[in-house]
């Protein structure tokens, strides 16, 4: 026992002296090691995406002079999808890739900025010569006519950001989060994105003082519709449901609108179980979180459109307990009243959707 204590005794004093040991960390080298469905499962995109991934991002990650250049740039981009596809810690992250978490710390912003670089690339609305076919599209779904996307929120939850304003980040359902404006396609890419709001922030205040409202007032979308739910106002370019039909062609319009519109809540299932930290929490400074919600939509439309399919969970992950806090993240927003250009759903009501009848 002796012995025992003097030991320690000794290795205490080593310590005073000089310092702890440095800890020497064995990375890993997931891109080889793994097989293609581990792979899949870990990190949420396959082999091959990944690969023509980085040749868009390397240049950005090749030198970093707080890395040392000792962490090549796929193992950075790694560690960020390998966080991307976790619950928001950290140390279990840097565990699994083999380093320390300060390093873990500083490579998911770096990343993450790099991958919002490509949002010009990735998240943009229909060219002009794509329109038709985009209409067409959306009309497949529910024969509803002219359609060019549809609209909606969903709350990211982030950590407290401190300061005087704190408050406004706070939520209806009380927990601090990103009111996240969203346009999407109807094979589920992301068109449009927000991602800048507090919590607090209703759904049409944000897209009252969003470009995409600018982009449709200076008819940049001509004879083109989004479709919004009720806690929207009704525009000539916007619409949203019928709060109580009663004839048949008013039931048949808000059938075809609640179809046609259930595209925007698959978007937001599927974008944050292919990335759970979306809905576990983004546990980083706000200015990070704001950027890793841009970077995730950029990588799901890349999913989308290399065809990928939504891989399965992570081992770590409950799957039940993913799906409530999905759940949770989509707060109904109070109906608006601003029907001024009701006349205008009603025109359509009598000149497309009574000849459906």
């Amino acid at each position: 026992m002796d012995n025992i204590m003097l030991n320690d005794d000794l290795d205490f004093l080593d310590v005073i002296e000089f310092g702890y040991p440095r800890q020497i960390y064995i990375r890993s080298e997931p891109f080889h090691d793994m097989d293609n469905l581990s792979f899949f499962r870990r990190f949420r995109l396959t082999k091959p995406t990944v690969l023509n991934l980085l040749a868009e991002i390397e240049d950005d990650l090749e030198f970093n002079n707080d890395l040392n250049n000792s962490i090549s740039p796929m193992n950075q981009l790694l560690t960020c999808l390998r966080y991307y596809a976790s619950a928001g810690h950290l140390i279990s992250v840097a565990d699994a890739m083999g380093m320390h978490v300060s390093t873990t710390s500083r490579i998911i912003p770096r990343v993450s900025n790099a991958l919002c670089r490509l949002a010009r690339n990735y998240i943009k609305m229909p060219a002009q010569a794509e329109m038709i076919h985009v209409q067409h599209q959306f009309h497949q779904m529910a024969s509803f006519p002219r359609v060019i996307g549809c609209l909606d929120g969903t709350h990211i939850k982030i950590q407290s950001p401190g300061g005087e304003d704190v408050e406004v980040f706070r939520n209806r359902k009380g927990y601090f989060s990103i009111n996240t404006q969203a346009v999407c396609s109807s094979n589920l890419k992301i068109l449009d994105l927000v991602a800048r709001w507090p919590g607090s922030t209703h759904d049409a205040t944000i897209f009252m003082n969003s470009r995409l409202r600018a982009r449709f007032e200076n008819n940049e979308f001509p004879n083109c519709l989004l479709l919004g739910d009720s806690g929207y106002p009704v525009k000539t370019y916007l619409l949203t449901p019928l709060g109580n039909p009663t004839t048949r062609v008013e039931q048949l319009y808000n059938e075809s609108h609640i179809r046609t519109r259930n595209c925007i809540e698959r978007v937001f299932g599927v974008w944050k179980r292919r990335f759970p930290v979306l809905a576990y929490g983004l546990r980083l400074k706000l200015q990070t979180a704001l950027q890793i919600i841009v970077a995730a939509a950029v990588l799901h439309n890349i999913a989308r459109e290399n065809n990928e399919p939504e891989p399965p969970p992570p081992e770590n992950i409950n799957v039940a307990e993913l799906n409530y806090l999905i759940e949770v993240g989509q707060i109904p927003d109070i109906p608006n009243n601003n029907f001024e250009n009701a006349g205008f759903r009603d025109v359509l009501l009598n000149d497309y959707f009574s000849n459906l009848v």
